[in-house]
């Protein structure tokens, strides 16, 4: 009965955030709260999230401050030439730009750390999307696989993770998959260059000097494309500019260029705010001190990567350091630590969340019992295949739970059963790392809200665009190991 009302649960989560019918936020909390009484264990529900709470309160902490020293980086102009960089390379094209945003995720996942990888990529490549009015779930879909992919690094977790619970040398799971998974991020570069051709044939390609001009622009919905034919789908509600652009349409995005960016549009003041990362002459840019951040920023980012200390430590001393620095006044102070707020509450509120769902589902043995089912459910003739099935089973598994309760508590009991059929753990465990692409964009992933948190994104609308190309990528993993003999 568990099993089935784990399944139950989690598909009535994710279809009631993908239809959006209830906030991420609401359904993280109301249906496992349901659940929790269905199973006849509803007087236990306080002490399960309380423990669910306390298993995330540091990735919440982190989180808060990462966010804060990220958020006034990007104020006094730390990225400000990665934009700019990246656009002239880009030259307006959409194809080049999604493509950019591929190369950029994965260059920046070398810190093992996918929230900071999220933070960077974002406030480097959001602008581009948001003045040639490009898909945003492009953006989170192709940042999220290539640091799905990108996951796998030793020092990235789950293979660490893999390592600790079979016993064996994380180099011995590492290496050999080195050549698989260059092919899965081969595939994410691909994936990228479809979905930016698809881009550049839906908008056309703007000049360089056409994306810089200033426009008046509204909040635009979330526009899905696919990699196939076919027009785009979305909608836009645009307001009337101060200038004498004309409105045009390309695949149902409406916008007005060649106006004033603090134009008449008064029904929407806000927006001219998210192009700060491109405006040269912000109050709060920092010209002067710009080795300094950079330095501070190469220095957090190597402490973290070396674990010096605990990262939520590392990003509150980061923050707190940054802040002083860069604005001495309290008052200044305090106005960028209320700019970032809104990122604050939103992602560290969605953590929080997150936890009543982990932990009515760890509390109440679902997770266990799923697992269990989900292992009994394998052929007995499978069994000399284990590494396929661990593969395989990697996309659910790491998909519905949390790394910790997929590496520490299904993998040995699939490690095992691969063992009876002379199957080695090494085997197994690198099939293991197979789903991170997938899993990246799980619901359980604290990380994935920042992504769709500052790009705007709704989470139903990144994980309807991306999990299909997500799966796409861990089976050419899966596939590309198997080929290369590595399971």
């Amino acid at each position: 009965m568990l099993t089935i009302l784990g399944f139950v649960m989690i598909a009535t989560f994710l279809v009631l955030i993908m239809t959006k019918k209830m906030s991420p936020i609401a359904a993280l909390v109301l249906i496992p709260a349901l659940f929790c009484v269905l199973v006849g264990q509803g007087a236990k529900l306080g002490d399960y999230v309380i423990e669910g709470v306390g298993d995330l309160a540091p990735t919440a902490a982190m989180l808060m401050f990462a966010i804060v020293y990220f958020g006034v980086m990007i104020d006094v102009g730390l990225f400000d030439p990665i934009v700019r960089g990246i656009l002239r390379f880009c030259k307006a094209d959409p194809m080049r730009i999604v493509v950019g945003t591929a190369l950029l995720a994965s260059i920046v996942s070398l810190d093992g750390d996918g929230s900071t990888t999220f933070m960077i990529t974002v406030s480097a490549m959001y602008p581009l999307y948001k003045r040639l009015k490009m898909s945003l779930v492009v953006l989170t879909g192709v940042a999220a696989t290539a640091n799905g992919v990108m996951n796998t690094l030793p020092w990235g977790g789950p293979t660490a993770r893999a390592a600790t619970a079979l016993k064996v040398d994380a180099t011995d799971i590492f290496v050999p998959m080195i050549p698989a998974l260059a092919v899965g991020l081969l595939a994410v570069f691909l994936l990228s260059y479809v979905l930016g051709l698809r881009e550049r044939k839906r908008l056309g390609t703007l000049t360089l000097d056409e994306v810089l001009e200033p426009v008046t622009e509204t909040v635009t919905e979330t526009v899905l494309v696919e990699a196939g034919g076919g027009s785009g789908k979305g909608t836009a509600r645009t307001g009337s500019g101060s200038g004498g652009g004309a409105g045009s349409s390309a695949g149902g995005v409406s916008y007005d260029k060649g106006a004033d960016s603090k134009g008449s549009d008064a029904e929407e003041p806000a927006d001219d705010e998210e192009f700060k990362g491109l405006d040269p002459n912000r109050s709060t840019l920092r010209p002067r001190l710009y080795w300094f951040n950079a330095g501070l920023t190469l220095v957090l980012l190597t402490a973290m990567i070396m674990q010096l200390m605990p990262i939520p430590v590392l990003f509150l001393l980061g923050a707190a350091l940054a802040l002083t620095v860069n604005f001495p006044s309290m008052k200044d102070q305090r106005a960028r630590i209320a700019a970032h707020a809104d990122n604050v509450l939103n992602v560290s509120g969605m953590v929080f969340a997150a936890a009543v769902f982990t932990g009515v589902l760890t509390g109440t043995g679902m997770v266990e019992h799923m697992a269990d089912w989900l292992v009994g459910a394998v052929p007995e003739g499978m069994g000399p295949h284990m590494g396929i099935v661990t593969g395989l089973l990697s996309l659910p598994l790491t998909y519905f739970m949390s790394n910790d309760g997929f590496y520490f508590g299904v993998l040995p009991v699939l490690a095992e059963a691969g063992a009876a059929h002379g199957v080695s753990p090494l085997e197994v465990a690198r099939a293991s790392i197979v789903g991170q692409p997938l899993h990246m964009s799980s619901p359980l992933v604290p990380a994935v809200y920042v992504l769709v948190g500052m790009a705007k994104v709704e989470f139903g609308d990144h994980t309807r665009f991306t999990v299909k190309w997500a799966v796409l990528t861990s089976l050419v993993v899966l596939a590309a190991a198997i080929l290369f003999g590595t399971i």
